[in-house]
């Protein structure tokens, strides 16, 4: 395999990793809604990162935004605001479904469509199966949903034997949200795409290769932060059980201890989009469309790694744990058969 290759799929491993592991410091944070632990983290991850990082790599900030016309900005925005629908969708598949099958499915279908309506809508789908790496790629993508779905089962017998069941379960309206989840989350892989022209006129400034699409964030993560931002305070200021004031009138200590597990772990959340950025300049320009399927399947791989070693399993059997590391074990397979696809 192609030592760029390997390291693209290293890469988004890492970014994976990253969000496997964002939650852990904000199951730290103590007497304080889940809206405004989510908007505190989200401030950072949206829209003080991506602008403190893309004022670093520019020379000239402004001038580089203004270079492009609303044409070009309007559409990466709306796919990101359209990530930002799935974000929120993503919790309420949870609720009414529980962990397991929420992301069995919700997973499973943002992996699909983000990974194959890139290249279906620009035509070169049936480009795929004409040649032994296209239809090599194909199959890692069909595996690596297999492997998906493999781990779900393994959580769902985990939640079986801890008895534990979803908040609220609903199965209709649960799918509802899980196909809706599902599809608006693949925005994340249709922004990067419309973000092309962000990323090339970035490579034209001289920036490495490895931060070509981190300028883009701004607008990408811009339109998420609004969608994401909106909800929580919509909920703020109209339910009853909820208060900004209240939250930040907590003991000085826990709020400065609130304040910065939810700034790390919104800087974990941007973590993972930044080694994405990394993992997708490595992957060869035609088989760009499977940086999404690569990250969200090292997602549900990490995530199950993470609550290994977190004892999350301890006390569920060994077959629940069977069935987990036979699914890992797809997942990485699906890594490698992909990676072998690209480097035909």
């Amino acid at each position: 395999m192609d030592n760029a290759i390997l390291l693209g799929i290293m890469w988004h491993l890492v970014g994976a990793a990253s969000a496997a592991c964002f939650y852990a410091p904000l199951k730290k944070v103590k007497n304080w809604s889940w809206e405004t632990m989510w908007s505190v983290g989200g401030i950072m991850s949206w829209l003080i990162l991506p602008w403190l990082v893309s004022a670093i790599l520019l020379p000239e900030f402004w001038r580089y935004y203004a270079s492009f016309d609303l044409a070009t900005l309007l559409p990466i925005f709306l796919f990101g605001a359209m990530w930002g629908i799935g974000n929120i969708n993503y919790g309420l598949t949870m609720r009414y479904l529980g962990m397991s099958m929420g992301i069995g499915i919700a997973i499973g279908i943002t992996l699909v469509v983000g990974t194959l309506m890139t290249p279906l809508l620009q035509g070169r789908f049936v480009e795929l199966f004409s040649s032994p790496g296209g239809r090599l790629t194909l199959l890692g993508v069909l595996v690596a949903l297999i492997g998906v779905a493999v781990v779900a089962r393994a959580g769902l017998l985990k939640e079986r034997a801890m008895g534990i069941q979803a908040e609220e379960f609903n199965l209709k309206k649960g799918l509802m949200l899980a196909v809706v989840c599902g599809i608006f989350s693949a925005g994340m892989s249709f922004a990067m795409d419309a973000a092309k022209p962000m990323h090339e006129a970035a490579a034209a400034l001289g920036i490495d290769p490895l931060y070509v699409a981190l300028p883009s964030y701004v607008v990408i993560m811009g339109g998420g932060a609004i969608v994401n931002l909106a909800y929580c305070f919509i909920r703020l200021a109209t339910k009853s059980n909820l208060s900004i004031k209240a939250d930040f009138s907590v003991a000085k200590p826990l709020l400065i201890a609130n304040v910065l597990f939810a700034l790390l772990g919104g800087t974990m959340w941007y973590l993972q989009f930044f080694f994405y950025a990394w993992g997708h300049a490595n992957i060869p320009a035609q088989y760009d469309f499977v940086s999404w399927m690569l990250h969200m399947s090292f997602y549900v791989l990490c995530g199950g790694i993470v609550g290994l070693v977190l004892k999350e399993w301890k006390s569920v059997g060994r077959r629940p744990v069977g069935v987990l590391s036979i699914g890992c074990l797809v997942i990485i397979l699906a890594a490698n058969i992909v990676g072998l696809g690209m480097a035909q």
